[in-house]
């Protein structure tokens, strides 16, 4: 079989795998590429998924990153079934649906500035109706349930740990009368992180396709995190100060919801306002609520006995753009959670346009920011940064919260390919930036004997 890299390359966005026999072609995860102008311009070459019949797409988990340009097959003509879990799908279509709101308005405004240069305007990356083409074509598993997804490719989703329904993905490929078996990792998330099942490791693989985000190096725990956290906000609340968290809409919202109302109930904080100032947070917080039977025991346990929406009265939905104007002029404390999570657009880029001028506001980093991206300059120490061509000074305190990421750190991926490693697997390292999947690639080299590999975009490999 040949597999080709399509994405997540020596960066962390645009997954994309094709997997090719003889008799047939599977895709998993068909993601966006997301960062600086450079990066999003991948999204207009053409991958070479139009060279031969594709017979079915498998999705990790919803994310941009990994659903983010389904729309384009459906585009160029695709009508074959997309697997994932259900609540993948559930929260893929709110994710794909604002996604397509975001381009259109940022092509608007992009096409504005090429009209008064003299240059000719762009077309959008996909239309709607490639968005809702998506819907007939969604076939819902469960975990562990062998499913044929094409001639000599049966699937097994396991839980990954990551986001809410997110999977690694378990291909058993029969070829030339020989069985073959890849796994692709999918992004894991930490070990022992509430809310959430650890991620399933597995015990045999052929070849494995893992992701490396965090390949070089740990978080700090979350139990640390938490403290420092609690004594930021603490502080905030003291000083009547406003709290800015760029969040990703799926997972570290509703990470973040959990941990505050746990906070509450153990009256390790004080109730204050908390605005959800995120139209698709809220609708996937929904989501969370609607699956809840995926989250761990602890958390059951929360939900049964109405603590958990108790401690979460103080939390204010802003669906709309007037309530999230209103909220230019609310005074502290309160603490704002908002898109996006990189700060690449959405409405957290008004508040930090409004309040990273102000010394008393505090800002919460609490996910992965990509090179070129806003958050990642802030987190760089950036003393000015441009908001919609507006030079805005940075006085406001930046606090990086490794301790809430989704994903899992050094030690815990180690500890996941740990389990497959005696079976000796190929091992192939993506979905990392080139010094982590280095640093990660080393250390499977020294303590497992292996050699690990790490293929450039457009790459192919023989198994």
């Amino acid at each position: 079989m040949k597999i080709y890299f399509h994405g997540a390359t020596g960066d962390v966005t645009g997954s994309a795998y094709h997997v090719k026999t003889k008799h047939a072609s599977v895709l998993v995860d068909c993601g966006l590429f997301q960062g600086d102008k450079k990066e999003r311009a991948k999204n207009r070459q053409r991958a070479r998924l139009e060279s031969g019949r594709l017979d079915a797409v498998v999705l990790t988990h919803a994310h941009l990153d990994h659903v983010g340009r389904l729309p384009l097959l459906t585009q160029r003509g695709y009508q074959g079934p997309i697997y994932a879990t259900q609540a993948t799908f559930d929260v893929a279509r709110l994710i794909l649906r604002d996604a397509f709101y975001l381009q259109k308005a940022d092509i608007e405004r992009e096409n504005r500035k090429r009209v008064r240069s003299g240059l000719a305007p762009l077309e959008p990356l996909y239309e709607e109706k490639d968005v809702l083409r998506l819907k007939p074509l969604i076939k819902a598993i469960a975990y562990n349930q062998l499913v044929q997804v094409a001639p000599g490719v049966q699937v097994r989703l396991f839980d990954a740990g990551h986001v809410i329904g997110s999977a690694s993905v378990e291909l058993t490929v029969e070829e030339n009368n020989k069985k073959k078996v890849v796994v692709f990792s999918g992004d894991l998330g930490p070990r022992g992180a509430p809310l959430l099942n650890d991620p399933v490791p597995f015990d045999h693989a052929d070849a494995v396709i893992m992701e490396s985000t965090y390949g070089g190096r740990n978080h700090r725990s979350l139990h640390d995190t938490a403290i420092e956290a609690r004594k930021i906000v603490a502080k905030a609340i003291e000083s009547k100060a406003k709290i800015l968290v760029p969040v990703f809409a799926v997972g570290r919202t509703q990470l973040l919801l959990y941990l505050l109302a746990s906070a509450f109930r153990n009256k390790t904080l004080p109730r204050f306002p908390i605005y959800l100032d995120s139209p698709l947070a809220i609708e996937a917080t929904k989501i969370y609520g609607k699956h809840n039977e995926l989250f761990d025991q602890e958390a059951q346990v929360m939900v049964k006995s109405g603590d958990l929406s108790e401690n979460l009265q103080s939390v204010r939905f802003c669906p709309t753009g007037q309530d999230s104007k209103v909220l230019n002029d609310v005074k502290g404390p309160c603490m704002i959670m908002a898109g996006s999570g990189m700060c690449t657009g959405g409405r957290i880029m008004h508040h930090l346009r409004h309040n990273l001028h102000r010394p008393e506001t505090a800002v919460l980093i609490v996910g992965f920011q990509s090179p070129g991206t806003l958050g990642r300059q802030l987190v760089d120490g950036a003393k000015s940064v441009s908001i919609f061509d507006e030079k805005i000074g940075v006085r406001a305190s930046i606090h990086t919260m490794g301790g809430f990421s989704a994903h899992a750190g050094q030690d815990d991926l180690l500890n996941w390919f740990s389990a497959v490693a005696p079976s000796r697997p190929r091992m192939i390292i993506t979905h990392g930036e080139n010094q982590a999947r280095k640093a990660f690639s080393e250390l499977i080299r020294s303590q497992h004997d292996l050699q690990p590999e790490s293929p450039n975009l457009g790459d192919m490999i023989e198994i």
